[in-house]
C-alpha cells in the first residue's frame, strides 16, 4: 500500500510556495523595464535589479538552513512571509535607482527565507518511496509560477501600471501569511552535533551540505542558462517580432511540465537519475537552440515544450538528487545548498550574459547557452552521472 502523499499540509505548502514564486515574478519581469523608462536606468542596471533579488535570497537561503532547526519551518515561513509582505510596499515609496538596489536586496531575502523553509518542509513530509513523484508535484507550484507570473506581471504593466503589479503582490503574500496557520508540523529531531545551551561556531559545514554540493553547482549553471530565457525573452521577441507568440511562451511551458511530470516522476523513482537527467539536459538544449534559431510563432512554441520538458524536470529531481543522502536535521542546509546556488545562477545570469550581449547579439547568446546545457550533460556526468545507479540495482 502506497504511503499518503497528498495530506493538507502538502497542498498548504504548495500553495504557499506557489505564492512565494509568483511575488518572485511579478515584479522581476518589469522592474527593469519600469527602471528604464521612469529613472532612465541603464540596461546593465536593469539587468542588476532583477539579479540583486536573488543575491539577497541566496544569502538568506544560508541563513535560514543554517537555523532551521532553531527556530522551526513554520516559524521561519511567519518570518520569512512578513518581511516579504511588508517590503512589498516600499515599492510605492522609493523614487531613485540607488534605494531601489537595496529595497530589492532586501525584498529578496524575505523571499529566500520563505521558500527555503516551505522546501525544506516538503522534503520533510513527502514519503521516502514516493520522494521522485512528491517532490516532483511539489515543484509544479514554481512551475506553475514560472507561467502565470511573466504573463501576468507583463499583463498587468502594461494595461495599468508598476502600482498594479505591486498590489497583487502584497495581496497574495497576505493570502500566504494566512495559509501557514493551516499547516500542521512535527517537531524533527535536533542536530545531534549541537548539544542544547551552546552556540555554534562558524563552519562551512553551517551553511552548505557536502554532498549537496556537486548537484547544486550544476543547478547553478542550469540557473545561467534559463536566465537568458527570463531575463531577455521579451526584448529578444519584440526585436524579431515575435512579441505575441512570446506571451504565450511560458503557458506553453508549463502546460508540458503538467503533462510529462506525472511520467517523470514515476521514472525517476524506478529507473533512477540518469534515466530523467541525461534527457533534461539534452531537452534543454534544444529548446534554446530553437529560440536561437526562431523565424515563427510555432517555433517559439516548439522552443517552450523542449523547455519545459528540460528547465522544467531539472529543479525536482536534481532537489529529490541533493536530499536523498540528507540526515533529517540537515534537510534545512541542504534545502538552502541547492535553491540558493541555483538561484544565483538566475541571479547572476543576466549580469554574465548581459556583458556578452553586445558582443554576441540575441541570437549568438541563445545559441551559447545551448552549448552551455550540452557542457553541463558532461559536468553531470563526472560530478554526479557516473556514480549514480539505476533504482532497479539498488
Amino acid at each position: 500500500m502506497k504511503e499518503k502523499l497528498w495530506t493538507t499540509t502538502f497542498v498548504v505548502n504548495m500553495m504557499l510556495n506557489f505564492i512565494f514564486y509568483l511575488v518572485f515574478y511579478l515584479p522581476t519581469v518589469v522592474i527593469g523595464t519600469m527602471a528604464m523608462t521612469n529613472y532612465h536606468a541603464s540596461a546593465s542596471i536593469a539587468g542588476i535589479l532583477s539579479g540583486i533579488f536573488i543575491v539577497g535570497g541566496f544569502v538568506a537561503r544560508l541563513w535560514t538552513g543554517n537555523n532551521m532547526k532553531r527556530f522551526g519551518a513554520k516559524k521561519l515561513l511567519y518570518i520569512g512571509t512578513t518581511i516579504f509582505f511588508v517590503l512589498t510596499f516600499g515599492y510605492f515609496f522609493i523614487h531613485s535607482v540607488g534605494l531601489l538596489l537595496l529595497l530589492r536586496l532586501i525584498h529578496g531575502m524575505g523571499f529566500g527565507i520563505a521558500a527555503t523553509a516551505s522546501g525544506t518542509l516538503a522534503g520533510a513530509i513527502v514519503p521516502s518511496s514516493r520522494r521522485g513523484e512528491g517532490i516532483g508535484y511539489y515543484a509544479l507550484s514554481v512551475t506553475l509560477s514560472s507561467a502565470v507570473g511573466p504573463f501576468l506581471s507583463m499583463f498587468l504593466y502594461r494595461l495599468y501600471g508598476f502600482n498594479a503589479v505591486v498590489l497583487l503582490s502584497a495581496l497574495l503574500l497576505f493570502i500566504a501569511l494566512i495559509g501557514i496557520f493551516f499547516l500542521r508540523i512535527q517537531a524533527t529531531p535536533a542536530d545531534p552535533s549541537v548539544s542544547e545551551g551552546t552556540t555554534k561556531k562558524f563552519a562551512w559545514s553551517n551553511y552548505f551540505e557536502k554532498q549537496a554540493v556537486p548537484i547544486s553547482f550544476i543547478a547553478f549553471l542550469i540557473g545561467i542558462s534559463y536566465s537568458s530565457i527570463l531575463s531577455f525573452m521579451d526584448a529578444y521577441a519584440q526585436n524579431i517580432h515575435l512579441s505575441e507568440a512570446a506571451s504565450f511562451f511560458f503557458l506553453v511551458y508549463a502546460i508540458t511540465v503538467l503533462v510529462s511530470r506525472p511520467v517523470t516522476g514515476r521514472v525517476f523513482d524506478r529507473f533512477g537519475d540518469n534515466a530523467v537527467m541525461y534527457p533534461t539536459y539534452l531537452f534543454f538544449a534544444l529548446g534554446l537552440l530553437l529560440i536561437g534559431f526562431a523565424q515563427s510563432g510555432w517555433m517559439l512554441l516548439l522552443a517552450a515544450v523542449f523547455v519545459g520538458l528540460g528547465y522544467g524536470s531539472f529543479s525536482p529531481f536534481g532537489q529529490a538528487i541533493a536530499i536523498r543522502s540528507a540526515e533529517v536535521h540537515r534537510l534545512g542546509v541542504t534545502t538552502s545548498t541547492f535553491f540558493g546556488l541555483m538561484d544565483m545562477g538566475v541571479g547572476f545570469g543576466p549580469f554574465i550574459l548581459g556583458l556578452l550581449m553586445p558582443l554576441l547579439g540575441y541570437r549568438n547568446l541563445y545559441l551559447a547557452s545551448a552549448i552551455l546545457a550540452v557542457l553541463i550533460a558532461v559536468i553531470y556526468y563526472f560530478v554526479h552521472g557516473r556514480h549514480s545507479h539505476s533504482n532497479q540495482d539498488i
